[in-house]
């Protein structure tokens, strides 16, 4: 059957400025070529970094959060899926999707646990090691997980948190699916256009300054890695690139260091392309890593921290190295940027990471298969999913009657 596809989206797609940008693009692309008609949905206004959508043939419509026009919007749509692009879009209108139109099938693309990710920060600010306790009992954890609950599929982007939902969480399979990025596989002919180890030059950081994992991997970078690199090897730079950079990264710039904040760049694939390395030093954070994948499509080898290498490369050799020692981060950084052999092994490790773990062929067709699985038996998927059940019940009527009244009270 063809699909209607509602996408209620937190921004706008981006696919140039974040990670979560190139993932809700790739599950659009999949979903055009099943033909599925899409509907996407925002409440928030539009920026000039954003995808024209209308051009792919989809239909942009602008939403108001806590307003009754939603009911009739979603009620003449009538889609037949729903995606939510985070938990908190799943929060603010999943009980109105519920609502007024049952029958539709409620996906969840957590992109990352935003739990693990908020918590892990919180624990660093603090100056403490992260434990699993500090998860368990956040607030933020509880909602996330009750919208995890309370969709009929969650799509879990790394093979990490797919195992913490299930083993620490006790979530039932039937209702996550491992959904790593839809990426084409590398062949010889792209490999052939890579430039060569002698052609590239200076390292390269990218990523989303909204994103404070990304601010704090820059600083990282500024205060302890890159003078130890600079000293061995003076005529390199490193560039940093990134969407919405704050005052504070724009204030590092230091020519004389060799340290250069370039911001947004329309093309991150050709600037990857030109580096020798991948620098991304990330202390917390959570979900997969689009400049670390990005540099194994481009073939560019990286150096970053277990953290950043997190739930991405199953049990492969990683494209480069993983260390936490920021002393050793320089060092291997100047090893895989001056010995060609170990740069070349580690470019071939990231091929084979592409290949087999995010190869959207291969990845497509099964999900395509459990999506339609579960519309077709979907009276029946939500029987077993008794707490989800319960918390639709419960929990949602608690924020049903909250929006209306914050309705009401703006009508005031």
């Amino acid at each position: 059957m063809q699909h209607s596809v509602l996408i209620i989206g937190t921004v706008w797609v981006e696919p140039n400025s974040s990670a979560a940008g190139s993932r809700m693009l790739q599950l659009i692309e999949l979903f055009l070529v099943k033909n599925y008609r899409i509907t996407f949905a925002s409440t928030s206004v539009k920026g000039e970094k954003a995808t024209d959508l209308s051009a792919l043939g989809i239909d942009e419509v602008s939403i108001q959060l806590n307003h009754a026009s939603f009911d009739d919007f979603v009620q003449k749509l009538n889609p037949t899926l729903v995606v939510f692009d985070r938990f908190t879009t799943e929060e603010q209108f999943g009980w109105r999707v519920a609502e007024n139109c049952p029958n539709a099938l409620r996906i969840l693309d957590t992109e990352d646990l935003h739990s693990l990710r908020k918590t892990r920060h919180e624990a660093l600010k603090k100056g403490i090691d992260f434990s699993l306790d500090d998860l368990l009992s956040a607030t933020i954890t509880q909602r996330e997980i009750a919208a995890i609950l309370r969709c009929d599929l969650s799509l879990i982007i790394s093979t990490f948190e797919m195992d913490l939902l299930q083993n620490l969480f006790k979530i039932d399979k039937n209702i996550l699916y491992h959904l790593p990025f839809l990426l084409n596989a590398i062949d010889a002919k792209t490999q052939k256009k890579w430039k060569s180890f002698e052609e590239r030059h200076h390292f390269v950081c990218i990523g989303n300054f909204l994103h404070q994992p990304n601010v704090d991997a820059v600083l990282q970078l500024k205060n302890t890695i890159w003078k130890p690199i600079k000293k061995q090897l003076p005529k390199a730079e490193l560039h940093i690139y990134g969407a919405y950079p704050t005052q504070q990264i724009l204030e590092l710039h230091h020519k004389k260091e060799g340290f250069m904040v370039k911001g947004f760049t329309k093309n991150a694939q050709k600037i990857v392309e030109n580096a020798k390395v991948v620098l991304a030093p990330l202390r917390f954070g959570a979900g997969i890593k689009g400049k670390l994948t990005e540099a194994m499509v481009c073939g560019t080898p990286s150096v970053t921290t277990t953290i950043g290498a997190e739930g991405m490369h199953k049990n492969l050799p990683w494209n480069g190295f993983i260390t936490d020692n920021f002393n050793d981060f320089a060092k291997k950084s100047v090893e895989l940027y001056t010995d060609q052999s170990i740069w070349k092994e580690a470019q071939k490790n990231g091929i084979h990471i592409i290949n087999q773990c995010y190869n959207k062929d291969s990845l497509s067709m099964p999900f395509i298969k459990k999506m339609n699985d579960i519309y077709i038996h979907l009276k029946k998927h939500r029987t077993q999913n008794f707490l989800g059940n319960l918390l639709q019940h419960q929990t949602l009527q608690a924020t049903k009657y909250m929006s209306k009244w914050i309705e009401v009270k703006n009508k005031i």
